[in-house]
C-alpha cells in the first residue's frame, strides 16, 4: 500500500513527523544535546557526500582505489586523513586571519565534512537491560501459554495489511495451503480503474471485488478461497480505517496482526515515506493493542514487516540483528530512514506498552527462488532489467532502418550502463522465502522482541550480475562509477533521452540511479543472519543468489517482456505457463533451470512454449510432464 495521498487530518494531528522524535545531535566534544531541529534531508547519504565538488572527487578517486586494490579499510583510513588535512588547514586560515569565520569559509571551500557532532537514536526506553529481557521473556511466556491453550490446530486468524503488494501477495498465496491458519481479513482500499488512453474512470472496485480477483489471479479458489476476507481500510488512519463494527468483531476474534504495508519507493520525499511507514506502522501497532487488551481476546502477536536496511550505511561492518545504531555513514533514503523510525516505535510499544510484537526484517525481495515470478511487480530489481532489455529492443526494431539505427545504437549505448563498483555486494531475497518466514513466525512465540533478517548469506557481487544479465539477455552492459554516474552522467543521460523522445526510458534509468547510485557502491553492510533459521527453522541452505537472480532475468524476459505485459490478468495467465513449463523442463533434464545454460534454457523453453501466444505446446504429458 505505497501512500500518495494526503493522510486523514485525524492522524496528522497524532505523531510529531520531526526526526527529532526519533534522532539526536550530539556535540562528540561534551557529548550533551545539540537542541534544534534535523532537517531530514541532514540523515541521508548524499548531503555529505554529493554536496561538494571535492567530496564528490574524493569519493570517485576511492573508488578507483578500492577497484585496483580490494582494500576498503586502506581506503577509509585514508579519506579520514584527508579529511583531518583539511581541517588543519582550515584551522591555519583561521589563525593566520584571526577571524572563525574565515576558518569556516575554506572548509566549505576544500569540502572538509564536520565532525563536531554525531547523530544518535533516541532510547525507546529508560529501563535498563535486565528490565527490558524480563518484560520480553513475560510476554513470550504469555504468547506461548495462549497458544497452547488452542491445541494443535491453532485455528489461527490473522489480519494482513499490505495484501495487494509484492510480499503481501505471496503470503496469501502460501496461507492458502497452511492448513493453522481458518481466516485472513486483508485490509485493501477500492480501486479505481481508468481507461488507459483518455484516463477517464471506468469503474471502482469495492475491497470485496478487488479482494476476488486478487485471489482469481493467484489461483486461489474453492474451499482455499472461503478463509480469505477482504474488508475497507487505510493504514493512514486511525484504526486502519476500517468501520467501527468490524473493529470490535476482529477484536473478539483476531489471534494475529501482520504488518506489511509500506511505501518502497526509494525517490519518495520524507513526508509521503513517513506516513506511509511511520504513520502506518503506529496505527497498525495501536491496532493490535487495542485487539490485545480486549476482554476476552484471542491475539498471540503483532508481526511487523521492516527491512534489514533500517541499519543504514555501515560500511562493511555486521549489520546485528539485535542492534540498532544511527549509521556512522547515514541513509541512503527516506525509505530506509522511515523504516528504522518505524522500528523504534515498535521497540516503545513493546518494552513500554506491553504489545507482543517481533520484527521480521527483508533485505532486497525479488521474485520466486525458482520461478523468477513476481505478480507482475515491476520495481527495485526488476526496473533496471527491463530497461536494459527495452533498450536492446529497440536498436533491434531499429536494425533495418538506416535513419533510426544510429538513433537506436545512441539510445543503447546511454542506456545499458549500470552504476555500480565490481566488487559492491548486494542482499537479494526471494519473496517466497521471506513470506515463508512471516508465516513461520505466527506459532514462534521466542520471535517477541527479537529482530529477525529475513536475508541470505550468500550475496551477489555488481560483476556477477552483469555477467548473468549479459548471459540472459544479450544486452552488453556496463559497469559504471555509480559516483559519477550519480552526479554527473545520469542527469545527462536523462537530458539526451528525452530530446530523443525516449522520456520513459530515461524515467527508468533515473529510477535505476535511485536504488543502485547507492547500493552499487563499495562497502555495503553485511546483515546478519541466523535466527531465521534458529528461531523461524526456515531451511539452513538459504536460496542460492545467483541462481535466483537469473530467474528474476528470465522471468521478465518472457513473461513479463520486460515490463509491457502490464495486464495483471495476462501475467497470472503467463506465470501459471512458466511455471509448468520449468518443472517439464527439470522433470525431463533431471537438472535445476537455473543451472542450465542460458542458450539451452533458450531452446528447452521455446520447444515448451509458443512464445508468441505463450500456450504451452501440446499436453504436459508429451513434454515430458510426470504422468
Amino acid at each position: 500500500m505505497a501512500a500518495s495521498r494526503k493522510r486523514p487530518a485525524q492522524a496528522e494531528a497524532e505523531i510529531d513527523a520531526s526526526p527529532g522524535r526519533y534522532i539526536a545531535r550530539v556535540s562528540l566534544a561534551t557529548g550533551h544535546e545539540i537542541r534544534g531541529p534535523i532537517d531530514p534531508d541532514e540523515l541521508l547519504v548524499h548531503a555529505h557526500r554529493d554536496r561538494h565538488p571535492v567530496e564528490v572527487a574524493a569519493q570517485y578517486v576511492a573508488n578507483q582505489v578500492v577497484g585496483l586494490t580490494g582494500r576498503e579499510a586502506v581506503v577509509r583510513r585514508g579519506l579520514r586523513a584527508v579529511n583531518s588535512l583539511g581541517r588543519w588547514i582550515a584551522s591555519g586560515v583561521s589563525a593566520a586571519s584571526g577571524s572563525a569565520a574565515a576558518g569556516q569559509r575554506a572548509k566549505s571551500l576544500i569540502g572538509v565534512v564536520d565532525r563536531s557532532f554525531a547523530f544518535r537514536f533516541r532510547e525507546p526506553t529508560h529501563l535498563g537491560e535486565r528490565q527490558v529481557r524480563e518484560r520480553v521473556a513475560r510476554l513470550q511466556r504469555e504468547a506461548a501459554r495462549r497458544l497452547k491453550e488452542r491445541g494443535r490446530s491453532p485455528a489461527l486468524r490473522v489480519l494482513l495489511t499490505g495484501a495487494t503488494g509484492f510480499v503481501g501477495k505471496e503470503i496469501l498465496s502460501q496461507a492458502a495451503g497452511d492448513r493453522r491458519i481458518v481466516e485472513i481479513v486483508a485490509v485493501v482500499r477500492s480501486e479505481t480503474l481508468r481507461d488507459p488512453k483518455t484516463r477517464e474512470v471506468v469503474k471502482v472496485l469495492a475491497p470485496a471485488e478487488r479482494g476476488a480477483l486478487l485471489l482469481k489471479r493467484l489461483g486461489i479458489k474453492g474451499s482455499r478461497a472461503r478463509k480469505f476476507r477482504f474488508v475497507a481500510g487505510d493504514i493512514e488512519a486511525s484504526g486502519l480505517g476500517i468501520a467501527a463494527a468490524e473493529q470490535e468483531r476482529l477484536r473478539r476474534t483476531l489471534t494475529h496482526v501482520v504488518h506489511c504495508a509500506a511505501s518502497v519507493s526509494f525517490d519518495d520525499p520524507y513526508e509521503t515515506s513517513f506516513r506511509a511507514n511511520v504513520v502506518g506502522c503506529l496505527n497498525a501497532l495501536r491496532f493490535s493493542l487495542s485487539v490485545q487488551e480486549a476482554p476476552g481476546s484471542a491475539f498471540v502477536q503483532h508481526v511487523a514487516i521492516e527491512t534489514s536496511y533500517i541499519h543504514g550505511r555501515k560500511k562493511r561492518f555486521v549489520a546485528q540483528e539485535s542492534a540498532l545504531v544511527f549509521p556512522r555513514h547515514f541513509y541512503n533514503n527516506f525509505y530506509e530512514l522511515t523504516k528504522a523510525m518505524a522500528s523504534i516505535e515498535t521497540d516503545r510499544f513493546l518494552v513500554e506498552r506491553g504489545l507482543r510484537v517481533a520484527q521480521l526484517l527483508p533485505s532486497i525481495v525479488i521474485g520466486d527462488a525458482a520461478t523468477g515470478n513476481n505478480r507482475g511487480d515491476t520495481k527495485v530489481v526488476n526496473a533496471p532489467i527491463n530497461a536494459f532489455g527495452r533498450a536492446k529492443e529497440a536498436v533491434e526494431r531499429a536494425s533495418g532502418d538506416v535513419l533510426g539505427m544510429p538513433k537506436a545504437r545512441a539510445i543503447a549505448a546511454v542506456a545499458c550502463v549500470f552504476p555500480g563498483d565490481p566488487t559492491a555486494e548486494m542482499n537479494l531475497v526471494p519473496v517466497d522465502r521471506v513470506a515463508a518466514g512471516i508465516l513461520a513466525a505466527l506459532t514462534v512465540p521466542e520471535s517477541i522482541g527479537v529482530r529477525i533478517h529475513l536475508a541470505t548469506d550468500n550475496r551477489i557481487r555488481s560483476e556477477d550480475m552483469l555477467r548473468i544479465i549479459r548471459e540472459e539477455l544479450g544486452v552488453r552492459v556496463r559497469l559504471a562509477d555509480p559516483t559519477l554516474y550519480r552526479n554527473l552522467t545520469m542527469p545527462l543521460v536523462k537530458a539526451v533521452l528525452e530530446r530523443v523522445g525516449e522520456p520513459k526510458l530515461g524515467a527508468a534509468l533515473e529510477r535505476l540511479s535511485t536504488i543502485f547510485g547507492s547500493y552499487g557502491e563499495w562497502g555495503q553492510p553485511v546483515h546478519e543472519v541466523g535466527n531465521d533459521v534458529r528461531l523461524l527453522g526456515l531451511a539452513l541452505r538459504r536460496p542460492d543468489t545467483r541462481h535466483a537472480f537469473r530467474m528474476l532475468c528470465r522471468h521478465n524476459r518472457f513473461v513479463q517482456r520486460y515490463g509491457q505485459v502490464r495486464d495483471a490478468d495476462a501475467v497470472a495467465r503467463r506465470e501459471e505457463v512458466w511455471a509448468a513449463a520449468l518443472s517439464d523442463i527439470e522433470y525431463a533434464t533431471g537438472r535445476q533451470v537455473a543451472a542450465i545454460p542460458a542458450g539451452e534454457f533458450r531452446e528447452l523453453v521455446a520447444e515448451a512454449i509458443d512464445l508468441k501466444t505463450f500456450e504451452p505446446r501440446g499436453p504436459r504429458s508429451k513434454r515430458g510432464a510426470r504422468p
